[in-house]
């Protein structure tokens, strides 16, 4: 999972850049873009929208064990998920200079990004990115009147299913154990294409990074009690329809 996972963060890194390379080629003659046909008029990009989308994502978390006094497993072990996502948000635009736009979001994730994890020595759990929100700013450059590159940062909070523990070895559910659910807070960044089609609505793609840091995740109803030092990270990758209110000149 780990390996699957760096090298989808770094497409997910690259999305914005290869837009930009696209523009270039555009603007040196190239027809990357002509099959996005060009609006009678330039769109107002300042105004207040909604967006509303779906997509899949994915999270790794290096992990670690404790107990009371004294470490379990020392060394770090991947565990990870993956799972389809819904994104609702609202946000305002503010097109300030012919070729850039900024502006602030709020998005809530809803999700089954589920994965198993265990303690790497003694237990296993079932647990599920469901729940996630980010607050943040973005800045964007025109490649044409109708098309937007973008990028966007911020935090972030998220949190994590609970589960059952079963015995690592046998697969037995342990009675009453139980691995508690987790929350954390963490940063985001992301960027995209955001593309104007007709009388305030709009396509936007984006790819987005979260680190949440490394924080402890409790195993109860064993003893002693376990304490993981659950580390996630989550990339994932969105296609969304944004309304725009505001789209008089």
């Amino acid at each position: 999972m780990s390996r699957q996972f760096h090298s989808i963060a770094i497409a997910f890194a690259s999305f914005p850049f290869l837009a930009v390379g696209v523009g270039v080629a555009h603007a040196d003659g190239y027809e990357a873009l002509r099959a996005v046909p060009a609006l009678a008029q330039a769109p107002n990009w300042t105004g207040f929208y909604a967006n509303a989308g779906v997509g899949y994502g994915i999270w790794d978390a290096e992990t670690t064990t404790d107990a009371p006094g004294r470490c379990v497993s020392c060394v770090k072990t991947d565990h990870g998920g993956k799972g389809w996502l819904g994104e609702v948000g609202f946000g305002y635009d503010y097109q300030f200079h012919e070729k850039f736009v900024a502006g602030v979001l709020f998005n809530y994730d809803f999700a089954d990004m589920r994965g198993r994890s265990s303690d790497a020595s003694y237990t296993t759990a079932k647990t599920s990115e469901d729940s996630t929100w980010f607050v943040g700013a973005r800045l964007g450059w025109l490649m044409t009147p109708d098309i937007l590159n973008y990028w966007s940062v911020g935090y972030t909070h998220t949190h994590f299913s609970g589960g059952d523990l079963y015995n690592s070895y046998d697969g037995r559910r342990l009675p009453n154990a139980h691995l508690e659910s987790y929350d954390a807070d963490g940063w985001f960044v992301g960027g995209g294409l955001e593309v104007a089609m007709h009388n305030g609505w709009f396509w936007r793609s984006e790819a987005r990074y979260a680190d949440y840091g490394k924080e402890a995740r409790l195993e109860s109803g064993i003893s002693p009690p376990f304490f993981w030092q659950f580390d996630p990270v989550v990339g994932t990758a969105t296609t969304e329809i944004v309304y725009k209110f505001d789209v008089g000149h």
